[in-house]
């Protein structure tokens, strides 16, 4: 295939999945423009990305994989993916280095560890409907996503980090302002840069001065009793990865499964029924659908449609596609759900009785997700919960007036209005 032209993604994200069905149609890998005009790959279908994802020539870090990092200094409308690739972390190492930073955080996110977190996570879901029901009295309408979707997975892992009020909105701020592409200019850029500094340096001097039972301890300890295995700027820029991802994600989670259940009253009806029983994962009367609708959500409408970046070790060809050594590659989890050669004609359609436990929204292999366990505990919490208690919901808006966040990474809902039906 010879590169004749690249397609640029949308940096709003306002139609991802139009946009991965026309990628789909000119091929199994496709040379795409991210924001700001960074080149890379786009690979369009289940089997290739899995190939690519689990293929030990493909390495996550830029410096030293990347034909184009010296560059990123001379195109001012780059300087976003440094939040991405210029970070030091699971996210953007490679062989012994990752390894080695994963194994300072995968202790705190073992199905024990998560378990144990159970019956704060049902503490503050029977809290935050209790404060949602009063805010949705009287048929008013109430945003779903800010009320419930959004502070359950922030208080969690603020909790588990011991990241103090007065710096939680700070967090979330930064993190929305990374997950934000819309605008590729230097003057976004560097305020993420000085953010991460300024926010999570503070979040370390507190906990130094005052350690508790929490990760954020624990990985200071780490820093300052072993500094070999974890510098000052891998320290920061683990706790940048992990926060974020251990609540954006979660929120996109929740809320994609409320509108896809709102917008799909029989899938709705059957699985608060208990009577969808096909999908995997599940238990008792009811789990196993409730699992389904979390597959099915993870499947069709991922937390993350696209996630920058990997990049060619050497010379690669995929689907009949050469990839150069040195270029990147955009791993496209919003195309590889909907592919129709690996999910049939229907892949576009939600079915929470497909069992389609086999998606890759949690990545696979050795940069498979950590926090997989507590993003699936926290929205198996909510979701029945939140259906139990207001059997009635439904949206506020036509399902056309909801706004994707301005994102082509993060796949959710700006808002999620709706009538509690109380």
């Amino acid at each position: 295939m010879t590169v004749s032209g690249r397609i640029a993604l949308d940096p709003f994200g306002a139609d991802i999945r139009a946009e991965r069905a026309r990628l789909r149609a000119l091929g199994p890998v496709v040379p795409v423009e991210l924001p700001g005009g960074i080149p890379a790959w786009a690979p369009t279908g289940y089997d290739t990305l899995r190939e690519l994802i689990l293929n030990p020539r493909v390495s996550k870090d830029a410096r030293t994989h990347w034909r184009l990092w010296s560059e990123v200094g001379e195109h001012p409308s780059w300087g976003w993916i440094l939040g991405w690739v210029g970070v030091v972390n699971m996210l953007s190492t490679y062989g012994p280095d990752h390894a080695r930073l994963r194994k300072l955080v995968a202790p705190s996110f073992t199905s024990r560890r998560t378990e144990a977190m159970r019956p704060r996570v049902e503490a503050i879901t029977a809290e935050l409907l209790d404060a949602l029901a009063a805010a949705g009295a009287g048929g008013q309408v109430v945003d779903v996503r800010q009320e419930f979707a959004y502070p359950l997975p922030m208080r969690m892992i603020c909790e588990l980090f011991g990241v103090p009020r007065e710096l939680r909105e700070d967090t979330a701020h930064l993190i929305a302002a990374i997950m934000d592409t819309s605008d590729p200019g230097p003057e976004h850029a560097e305020f993420v840069q000085r953010q991460i500094a300024t926010v999570l340096g503070s979040l370390v001097a507190h906990k130094r001065d005052r350690p508790g039972d929490d990760m954020t301890t624990e990985l200071i300890r780490v820093r300052d009793e072993d500094g070999d295995r974890l510098g000052d700027e891998e320290l920061l820029h683990t706790l940048l990865l992990v926060i974020g991802a251990g609540f954006e994600t979660t929120v996109n989670l929740i809320g994609n499964a409320v509108v896809a259940l709102l917008t799909h009253p029989g899938r709705q009806a059957a699985v608060c029924g208990g009577t969808s029983g096909a999908g995997r994962g599940g238990g008792e009367s009811g789990t196993t659908g409730w699992g389904g609708v979390v597959d099915e959500t993870l499947r069709v409408h991922p937390s993350i449609a696209s996630l920058p970046l990997r990049f060619a070790v050497e010379e690669l060809t995929v689907g009949g596609v050469t990839i150069p050594a040195g270029d990147a590659i955009v791993t496209t989890y919003a195309a590889a759900g909907l592919d129709p050669a690996h999910y049939g004609d229907d892949a576009d359609v939600f079915d929470a009785t497909r069992g389609a436990d086999d998606h890759l929204a949690f990545g696979i292999g050795v940069h498979r997700c950590i926090g997989a366990p507590l993003a699936r505990l926290e929205a198996l919490t909510a979701l029945p919960a939140l259906f139990g208690r207001f059997p009635d919901l439904r949206l506020a808006v036509d399902p056309g007036e909801l706004r994707q966040v301005p994102s082509f990474i993060a796949f959710g809902w700006q808002e999620v209005p709706v009538r509690l039906g109380v």
